[in-house]
Parts: structure tokens; sequence; C-alpha cells
């Protein structure tokens, strides 16, 4: 089959506006004085398709948007990074929301939900026809992507979700988590993450799992095994956690959509990811093809260099 597009983004198109803040969580107080407060487009399936493009896939994304100005920093943001955008309109406005971030990169995120509208869709048709065009279709758990997934389903693609904070048992991520053919997650919530990996695969259709926890690293389950794989040291200091997970799911992707093991998917997911803490929030910036390879084989020559200098067992 012909295809036009290898990653085809689903949701996940809004604005945030960036706070920085000197900690988390913030103790109340009357006022307090910050940096200055911008505000940009970047939102979570921004965030993938800008990740995914920059590593050399064919990118493109679709969502509901606003005739707002929130929208035309969305439309602004794909027609710099020259990713094809289909928007579908959203007569209550583009997604917006409130970035805390304090000095060590956490964030915390305030999401507006009077954006979402029970009759917001993306058409089935459309959907479809993109699908038809793509090799592999990365569906963010915005509203209403949970309504695309059958007719992605059918189209034969495979499908990946990144959960976020999921806690394994709330049901409003359970029709992304048992429909995806590969699933992300953080650990973050999750009281025991081994036994959740399982649940998805065991529950849905997932060739693979993985559980990002941040600076420990993720834990792998593919095979019916479950590997812990540490974190990739950045190459600069940690600025901003914002979009690293939406970086170590295209760098995934990157290996996986390659034919790469579900392991060196994941250090090319860690590399992305350690990349994105790197990067002031206020910036949108990604490692390209060519750096994440050459992280790689750096990291590789070291371990190498490490095994030979141990000596036998």
């Amino acid at each position: 089959m012909t295809t036009e597009i290898d990653v085809l983004v689903l949701g996940g198109a809004g604005v945030d506006t960036i706070v920085h803040v000197p900690q988390l969580p913030l103790p109340y107080a009357d006022c307090y004085m910050v940096p200055a407060i911008e505000r940009r487009a970047a939102q979570s399936g921004d965030f993938v398709a800008l990740a995914v493009s920059a590593l050399g896939l064919r990118t493109h994304h679709i969502d509901v948007l606003g005739d707002d100005h929130e929208g035309e920093l969305v439309r602004a943001l794909h027609r710099e990074w020259d990713i094809p955008l289909t928007e579908v309109p959203a007569p209550a406005g583009t997604k917006r929301a409130v970035n805390l971030v304090d000095p060590q990169g956490r964030r915390l995120s305030l999401y507006d939900d009077s954006r979402k509208r029970d009759e917001d869709r993306l058409p089935d048709e459309l959907v479809r026809a993109l699908a038809a065009k793509s090799r592999h279709a990365h569906v963010s758990i915005t509203h209403p992507c949970a309504e695309a997934i059958p007719a992605l389903r059918e189209s034969g693609v495979t499908i990946s979700t990144d959960l976020h904070n999921w806690d394994g048992v709330g049901s409003f991520q359970e029709p992304f988590a048992y429909q995806a053919d590969v699933v992300f997650v953080s650990t973050t919530a999750l009281a025991k993450p081994e036994e959740t990996l399982r649940q998805i695969a065991e529950r849905g259709r997932a060739q693979v799992v993985v559980g990002t926890a941040g600076a420990d690293g993720c834990y792998l389950l593919a095979d019916g095994t479950v590997t812990h794989v540490p974190a990739v040291p950045p190459t600069a200091p940690v600025v901003d956690s914002n979009g690293a997970g939406d970086a170590f799911a295209a760098g995934f992707l990157l290996g996986w959509l390659s034919g790469e093991t579900p392991l060196r998917s994941a250090l090319y997911g860690s590399i992305a990811g350690a990349f994105a803490c790197t990067v002031p929030a206020t910036r949108t910036d990604c490692v390209d093809r060519a750096g994440l390879l050459a992280r790689a084989a750096e990291l590789e020559a070291e371990l190498g260099a490490a095994a030979a200098s141990a000596g036998p067992a």
C-alpha cells in the first residue's frame, strides 16, 4: 500500500500559558511576582507532531480548532514547522491551559474544560480518508478523539496513544488504553506500575506498553517481559519537563516504525525525552534524526567501552 503520511496525529492541538513559579505545590499567598508570563501553541498533540516531523517522519495533524486567536497560534506553529494541519471547526474555541513550571522544570497543568462540547466530532469519513494514506496513527486522549478510534481500527493502521497520568482505574482513558497497539503511560499515578502495564496488554491489543518514569527511565513491557530502561543523561541542564513525554513517544515511534526492537525504540524515546527537558517551556525545539542517532551511537560506544574495561564476569 502506498502511503503519503508516516504518522497521523489526532487531537491535542491547543495553547498553553506558561507561568514560572518559585515552587510546586505553590503555597497560598495574596500574590506572587513571577518572570514573564508567556503564551504559546504546542499542547500534547502539537508536540508529538513537531517531534515526529523533526525526526524525518511525514506527519499530518488533525483536530478541532476555534476561529479565535488561540486557533491562529496553532495554525501559525504548523505553518512554521511545515506540518499539514486539517482542522474541524470548534464553536466553543481552541483548547487552552495554564502551565505552572517550577525551578526544577516540574509542571502542573490546568486545563480549561469549558472548550469541550459533546457535539464536537472528527468526521468519520475524514478520519478514514487520512488513515487510508497513513502508516500509523497517534491518538491524543483529548476530546473528541475517542470517537475516531473505530474508524481508525477499520482502516487497518496501527495506533499508539499516551495515557499521561492515568491511575489505571479511571474509565475515560480506557477506550484509548485497550484499542492501541503501542501504549505510553506515566507511572506518576500508578500504585503498581508493572501490574497496570500487564493489565493494558491483557485487556487490550497492545503489542508494547511503556511506563515512563522521568529521571528513573521507563518500564517496557514487550513479549510478556517487563524491562527497566535507565534514563538517558541530558546533554544540557534540565530546565523544563514540558513535552518530554510527547518527545519520548515520537522517538519510540521512529524506532518502532523503522523495524527496531522495542528496547532500541525505548532508547530512541529516552534520547528524545532527555533533549526535550533541556528546552524552556516558552520555546519549541526537538531533536532531529541525525542528532538522535548520533547520541544513540555515542551511548552504545560508552556502554561497550565500560563492558570492555570491566572484563569477563
